[in-house]
């Protein structure tokens, strides 16, 4: 097998080049190929893998050169940078590494608190300049005081951990905080308008959202305690800044320290040149240390994927561990397979898909394993699926989807069952992977078989009468089709029965219809897997 190539883009730290050298992945460093997008197009179809920080932008046009690309590795939280849509839909992973920088970030909220409570550039900026304004810089203490931390996720929670470390009192909004967890990092939750009655200082550590942005805006502003300071290292965005000012302007609010903005690189912002206001130019994530651990970590995770198909924080796909990896493959070959056979023999809409797991393969990564299902049902009719963009596509088709998961039920150590349901019926197919690895197809529509997928395969049911499997054979005999395989089941006798039979080769249209007009034969299908 041919080592994977990575190209890195950005100006990411030698350590991860090393990583990759070291895991067995060609590793192509250009670090300012990120400024240069005709040329990034130009060579980006020959990788398999691409590491960035935020120069590089992987564009809808990007990414349709990318013909190999497998995988896109952030170093960092934000991938504001890269078309997810377009990367889901070529089935590009795309990867962060939200925990890299966390620390970094927070220290440099609780350094942004601590200038704003005591006027340190000002203060600095004053003496500098020969002026020794002593009486002019009259601080806080922070001591005692209450932070108002909105977002107490990742990087809030740090935060509000050095924080109590300074003896703050610290509250915390954030809709996904558990009573529980609040008590272990020492705050109080609270609604919003709670904090923003009750805070001397609050600091945002939120991502930017349809929900978040503008959290804070003139209205917000105005339920505020007079005096307050606020700190934003997030997202630009979630502060409205023309809000602020005038808040500033009324000293309503007594400082505000930013190191995110609406618009980046900032070369002009309504909150420069205030005197009550502190600026930096995004460098939350910006220590030797930080840089370090996200190039590192980055590289880790995306040769974990090309060399043993292990997903970690991907923000498109399930996490996979490098245990479960080598599990699963089989099961996502079954999903997908089963998928197909029901999208295969679907003509009309599909309303609903049921797809259920039991045994063993219902502890599994059952997330994974529907997506597959999902692709192997859609590709016939919508062609360009893949498991990373299958879910996304059956959301926007308004298929219900749902999973259930149960204990063994049946002979079988694993079973999957894909159930479709159009507008006309409902059908089911089940399978299982037998000790040997391999994909097998054991239910159709109730009626038990036997069989492995083929390549090529004829799908017939019929009435279960004597003749038919003669004048079957004898008519792909005339046609030179040899049978490979040949599967029978039935319910009852007499009742219905079915066929399952690969044959080596296409099958012509005019054999199919042959097939079709035989006396006993309702349905005659292709299928190929």
């Amino acid at each position: 097998m041919s080592k994977p190539k990575v190209l890195i883009s950005d100006a990411l730290s030698p350590a991860a080049v090393q990583i990759f050298k070291d895991r067995g992945v060609e590793v192509d460093f250009q670090p300012d190929l990120g400024k240069d997008k005709d040329k990034l197009a130009e060579i980006i179809g020959n990788y398999d893998g691409l590491a960035i920080r935020s120069a590089t932008k992987a564009t809808a046009k990007i990414l349709e050169k990318a013909k190999n690309l497998k995988v896109i590795g952030r170093a960092g939280i934000g991938v504001d940078n890269v078309e997810i849509p377009a990367a889901t839909a070529k089935g590009i992973i795309v990867m962060n590494t939200p925990f890299g920088n966390s620390i970094t970030t927070a220290e440099h909220a609780i350094t942004l608190m601590l200038a704003l409570a005591r006027e340190i550039p000002a203060a600095d900026a004053s003496t500098q300049a020969g002026k020794w304004e002593k009486n002019r810089f009259m601080g806080v203490e922070i001591t005692g005081k209450t932070l108002g931390i909105i977002g107490a996720g990742n990087i809030g929670s740090i935060v509000a951990d050095r924080a109590l470390g300074l003896r703050m009192k610290v509250i915390a909004f954030d809709p996904f905080l558990s009573p529980e967890r609040a008590k272990d990092i020492g705050v109080e939750k609270v609604e919003l308008d709670d904090l923003f009655k009750r805070a001397d200082f609050i600091t945002l550590h939120t991502p930017l959202t349809d929900k978040t942005k503008n959290i804070i805006d003139a209205a917000s502003l105005a339920k505020m305690k007079k005096g307050v300071r606020i700190i934003n290292c997030a997202r630009g965005g979630l502060v409205d800044e023309a809000a602020l000012v005038e808040a500033l302007n009324s000293r309503h609010v007594a400082g505000a320290a930013f190191d995110v903005f609406v618009e980046e690189p900032a070369k002009t912002n309504v909150l420069f040149g205030h005197p009550n206001v502190i600026c930096t130019p995004h460098l939350g994530a910006s220590t030797t240390e930080a840089q370090e651990n996200v190039a590192l970590q980055v590289a880790e995770q995306m040769s974990d994927y090309l060399l043993t198909g292990a997903i970690s924080n991907a923000v498109n796909f399930p996490s996979i561990t490098a245990e479960e990896a080598p599990k699963l493959k089989p099961f996502i070959e079954l999903a997908e397979k089963l998928g197909s056979f029901a999208g295969q023999l679907t003509e009309t809409g599909i309303a609903k898909v049921t797809i259920t797991y039991e045994g063993v393969v219902a502890d599994m990564k059952i997330k994974a394993l529907t997506s597959a299902a999902l692709t192997g049902l859609l590709r016939p009719m919508l062609g360009d699926v893949n498991v990373v963009s299958a879910p996304v596509v059956a959301k926007e088709r308004g298929m219900v989807v749902d999973e259930v998961t149960r204990a063994a039920r049946s002979d079988y150590e694993s079973l999957i069952t894909v159930t479709v349901a159009t507008e006309r019926q409902e059908r089911s197919v089940s399978g299982t992977v037998y000790h040997d690895g391999k994909p097998r197809l054991v239910d159709i529509k109730g009626i038990r078989v036997d069989a492995e997928f083929g390549k090529s395969m004829i799908y017939i049911t019929n009435e279960d009468k004597p003749g038919f499997i003669g004048k079957f054979a004898s008519l792909l005999g005339d046609a030179k089709i040899n049978i490979a395989t040949f599967h029978l089941g039935r319910n009852v006798q007499g009742g219905d029965a079915i066929a399952l039979v690969e044959v080596d080769g296409a099958v012509p249209a005019e054999v199919l219809a042959k097939v079709s007009a035989l006396p006993q034969v309702k349905q005659a299908k292709a299928l190929t897997f």
